[in-house]
Order: structure tokens, then sequence, then C-alpha cells
């Protein structure tokens, strides 16, 4: 009778405890949220109380997702323009543990359930894909460079696999320049167990947001590599510049 009960319980546990992994995660965008009130976050999103309660949210949601960091390099302090090749929905909190920054993200994550709530509490900035806005959007973050607020782009305009690296959109680069603020690469890599390109945690296309959440709590473990670039000075030429980044993370991914 135990030979026959416990092959059925061994089977079953993977699935008992991913599901108490999505709790958790609930759990925690719920107290995310919480937080983000009591704190008023919501309404002044870019005061260093609101920064340091973001990095330890962030840092709690990479340990529920028993997410494993290998970084070389370091983030380069002050104020910086990061730019980063981007696989995954997760390259946001891997990035964000790291030192205090806002995004730029895609209009869309603003309606995401929770998640988009959680965004703005943390002064996201959104741009709307293919609206022709970059220009606009370019100057406004350069204004919030120049109040000492690092910001993060995501230049290829998309997900990829992580195989390669989309051409560099230059409209952004402008925003360093008017700034007079340097410009840091970055590359995010996920490997699988033999420390190979993984490719299957890719977040591309039409992918649905929880159904990619529920097939990453499956794992054990999730390994990413991230990576800082040598810092670059930027200049008025937008196009070199983002030529200049996109070789640096290319290299990077290389490694």
């Amino acid at each position: 009778m135990v030979a026959l009960v416990a092959p059925k319980t061994s089977a079953a546990w993977p699935e008992v405890r991913r599901l108490w992994r999505l709790l958790r995660v609930m759990m925690h965008l719920s107290y995310g949220l919480l937080l983000a009130a009591v704190i008023g976050a919501f309404w002044r999103p870019y005061r260093p109380l609101v920064q340091r309660a973001t990095r330890h949210w962030l840092s709690c949601l990479l340990d529920i997702l028993a997410v494993r960091m290998e970084v070389n390099g370091m983030p380069l302090q002050g104020t910086v323009f990061l730019v980063s090749n981007h696989v995954s929905w997760l390259d946001i909190p891997l990035i964000g543990v790291q030192r205090p920054v806002h995004f730029l993200s895609k209009a869309e994550v603003r309606g995401w359930p929770l998640i988009g709530l959680l965004a703005q509490a943390v002064g996201t900035l959104f741009i709307r894909r293919g609206s022709g806005e970059s220009q606009s959007k370019s100057v406004e973050i350069a204004e919030h460079l120049k109040l000492g607020r690092t910001i993060l782009v995501f230049p290829e305009g998309t997900t990829t696999d992580g195989r390669s690296v989309k051409r560099f959109f230059s409209q952004l680069f402008a925003a360093p320049a008017l700034a007079n603020v340097p410009v840091q690469p970055l590359a995010l890599r996920y490997l699988d167990s033999h420390g190979q390109l993984d490719t299957s945690l890719a977040f591309v296309g039409d992918d649905d947001f929880h159904l990619h959440l529920w097939q990453m709590l499956r794992r054990d473990q999730v390994v990413v590599q991230l990576s800082w670039g040598e810092p670059m000075v930027a200049n008025e030429d937008r196009d070199q510049l983002a030529r200049q980044a996109h070789r640096a993370v290319t290299a990077m991914l290389a490694r």
C-alpha cells in the first residue's frame, strides 16, 4: 500500500509547490500596493523612501521566484541613462534591485492588473509603440535626468529570445545629450542548468503574463547573468551613440 501511495504524492508535490508560490506572488503584489499607498508612492513616486521600498519589494519578489543572479561589473553611481537588451518582464525587477532607477515601459503595461498600478507607483514612464512620440518622450526623459533620476530604456523597442540584439532605435538617445549625463549599457542573459543560453524564459510576441509566470513557477531556479558595461559619454549624434551602445551590449552577450 505504501509503495502505491508514495509515487502519487511525489508526482503531485511539484504542482502543490507551484500553487503555493503563485499564492505568494499574489500576496506580494497585494502587499506592494498596500505599501505604495502607505508611503504615498502614487502621489510622490520619486522620493528616496519610495526607491528604498521598491528595491526591498523587488528583492523579495526575486526570492519568491527563486532567481539567482550572476552579476559582472558595477553600475555607475549618480545619474545615468541606462540601456539594455530586453528578454522578459523579469528584466525590470532584475535591474531595479541593483540600483535606484526608473523605467520607460510600453503603454500596455499600465493596463495590466496590479502590475500597472505598481509600475505607476514607482515612477515608470510609458510610451506607445509606433505612436511617433519618441522625440517628445526623449525630452521628457531628459527632464527627469536633469533632476537626478536615472532612467533605463530598452531601445530594441520589443523583447527577443535572447539569441541576438535587435537594432537600437536612436530617437531616445537624444535624452542623455540634452541632460549631459553618461550612458551605461548592460546586458541580460538567461541561463539553463548547464550555463547555456535558455530561450524558454523569453517573454515575446503575444505571450500572456499570467501564463508566462505560471510556467516560470515550475522551475526550481531561474539563473540570470547581468553584465554592466563601461559608461559612455553622450554626444549629440544619437545614431552614433545608439550604434555604440548596441555594439557594447552585443559584445557582453557574446562573452
